[in-house]
């Protein structure tokens, strides 16, 4: 390995969704010798129909019909290769394991089940896109990261266990780099019995930072559909332009309120270990694209909007709460128990509110049920769903005169649930109507961006 500058890259669903936008990655990475370890999810459309197999009652033949179009997916990119047979032949091993696991009879039931049928997408990609750089000429390996990145056992949204993978890492991988470009899978690792876990969706991000870190890369980068992290989501106005620069904190911030093209932990290794990120697109590599640092050349007071949806604010009421000593620890201990992150908060004198994400079929969702079932045990408890949250990211946001009356002035038609402000320097963060979240994003984004 010529460049001393160590990159890890990770290529998203898009990037790798059929023979032509591998082919684009492909380049990218034979333009660069710095990159010796390639990070892929699973082909645009897999994880999908993976989740939906994993998830839902349904019969053998309308299994099949989803199976079917797995196979038409990584069937494509195989015959665009030239169906090599011993690619061919590790292929059709892996569409068996998916057979046999979409059918089990325990799927619905069973974790462990789900997470090993939820993997094939990302193992499937990855010997896919091992081919593509061989044809091109770069020495590459199809690694599993099974061996790897290890993590605890909760199926669905495993927590990495860092001293292990840095083990693993620097014993198993590092050694390789010189002469090979290792590709390997995102989203996917393994607990200390060997079973297959997952990181979550959108955990690939994610594996690529944790295997930068311990590999001591110098560079992370994640490559998608578009170029660099945008002011607001492009989807949503128009005027929404890609950023050359975050810091850590903003783009942590930005990634835990609802950025897509960021996972939200993918920003704590990156930190730990002072790696720069780098986010760009891969079908328009010539564009640039956002880099993530340290420190910025420029902070100022607004950088960004984001919108995540699917919110319930839960209110807890107890007539014992005035001056009782202990009730919000004992609601916050059983939130704690459940591994859920609360982000707003707000309190009165005999009640407590906070939001708490809950995307359908996620384990969250599940989650959320166990936690408000022991809540109602001991105190009276409001469910409201139908609600988004919108973050400003920003700088000194506490601090600087006229930052928040700014905000505030701009969505003055609009109801705000809930507001949360000043614990943080980077954010200012409310809940709005679902119905009306589009249109709020969209009118501070003219006020303070354009």
């Amino acid at each position: 390995m010529e460049n001393s500058v160590l990159t890890v890259a990770k290529f998203g669903g898009t990037s790798v969704a059929n023979h032509d936008a591998m082919s684009k990655c492909a380049a990218i990475v034979a333009a660069d010798n710095g990159i010796r370890v390639v990070v892929v999810s699973a082909s645009a459309g897999v994880t999908n129909l993976l989740v939906e197999l994993a998830h839902t009652a349904m019969t053998p033949q309308q299994r099949d019909g989803l199976i079917e179009q797995v196979k038409g997916i990584q069937f494509a990119i195989l015959a665009d290769l030239g169906q090599p047979k011993d690619v061919a032949d590790k292929l059709d091993t892996l569409l068996m394991q998916l057979e046999e696991l979409a059918h089990h009879e325990e799927l619905l039931h069973q974790g462990e089940l789900k997470d090993a049928l939820l993997s094939l997408g990302e193992r499937m990609s990855s010997l896919l896109f091992s081919e593509v750089l061989n044809q091109r000429g770069v020495t590459a390996r199809n690694f599993d990261v099974r061996k790897v990145l290890r993590t605890d056992s909760e199926f669905g949204q495993a927590a990495p266990q860092l001293q292990s993978i840095a083990d693993a890492a620097q014993s198993l991988m590092t050694p390789e780099l010189a002469d090979t470009v290792l590709v390997t899978q995102g989203f996917v690792g393994a607990d200390d019995q060997g079973r297959t876990t997952t990181l979550g969706r959108g955990g690939s991000d994610f594996t690529a930072a944790l295997l930068a870190e311990a590999l001591h890369a110098d560079v992370c980068q994640i490559w998608t559909d578009v170029v660099g992290v945008y002011t607001t989501d492009p989807r949503i106005t128009a005027a929404a332009r890609p950023l050359p620069e975050l810091s850590f904190e903003e783009a942590a911030e930005m990634a835990n309120f609802g950025a897509k093209v960021l996972h939200p932990a993918t920003m704590e290794p990156a930190l730990r270990q002072d790696i720069k990120v780098f986010v760009g697109s891969s079908r328009e590599p010539e564009k640039g694209g956002t880099w993530i640092m340290k420190d910025c050349t420029h902070e100022p007071p607004y950088r960004a909007i984001t919108r995540r949806k699917e919110q319930v604010m839960v209110t807890v009421k107890t007539p014992q709460m005035v001056h009782a000593q202990g009730f919000l620890q004992s609601v916050f201990t059983i939130i704690a128990k459940h591994n859920l992150s609360v982000d707003l908060v707000t309190t009165s004198e005999i009640a407590v509110s906070f939001t708490l994400d809950n995307p359908a079929n996620s384990v969250s969702e599940r989650l959320n049920r166990e936690t408000l079932q022991e809540l109602r045990e001991f105190c009276e408890v409001e469910v409201e769903s139908g609600y988004d949250l919108i973050t400003v990211v920003g700088n000194n946001m506490h601090s600087a005169a006229g930052v928040s009356s700014k905000i505030f002035a701009s969505i003055n038609a609009f109801n705000l649930r809930m507001i949360c402000y000043g614990a943080n320097p980077h954010n200012m963060s409310f809940l709005v109507d679902e119905k009306t979240s589009g249109e709020v994003v969209t009118v501070l984004h003219r006020a303070l961006f354009e």
